[in-house]
């Protein structure tokens, strides 16, 4: 079964880094946990690639209010259909994310190993995103309550 990037940062974060951020520090168990539940070597050091490449893009804690506005273009309108597109930007405008944590999920969703996203996907990178943020707890507990909660707030 080929599995995607995206497939094993979603196994990582469910069991794993949603409980203790800081067990992604030793990966040589996790890699073990991974290759038991079926990951292939190959994958996991891309997942983990892009767990790097996550950390070492962090915006400042600092929010910006007001950023440019976001104009997609070539690949980014491959990957990324209108329904993910208008996601960030209702995203943006709600103050969930600024520009900067914009611009991170734009380039972690590009990173993925897949050729399009559909919006389940866009927000589980979108909820990644987030969790690694200082300072951006409310909009992390805003989103999962957006994908977990019996009630989700409603989209307007």
């Amino acid at each position: 079964m080929k599995e995607s990037i995206l497939d094993v940062l979603l196994y990582l974060f469910e069991h794993y880094i949603a409980d203790d951020a800081d067990t992604l520090r030793d990966r040589d168990p996790l890699q073990a946990g991974l290759i038991e539940a079926g990951f292939t070597p190959a994958e996991i050091a891309k997942a983990f690639d892009w767990l790097d490449g996550l950390a070492q893009q962090r915006p400042s804690a600092e929010p910006r209010c007001n950023g440019p506005v976001r104009v997609f273009h070539g690949p980014e309108l491959d990957k990324l259909d209108v329904e993910c597109r208008g996601f960030l930007t209702f995203l943006e405008q709600q103050g969930v994310l600024d520009a900067a944590q914009r611009e991170l999920v734009v380039d972690r969703a590009m990173a993925l190993d897949q050729d399009e996203l559909d919006l389940d996907d866009l927000k589980w990178v979108v909820l990644m995103v987030l969790f690694t943020q200082p300072g951006a707890e409310a909009a992390y507990a805003w989103m999962e309550t957006q994908m977990f909660g019996e009630d989700p707030e409603p989209v307007h």
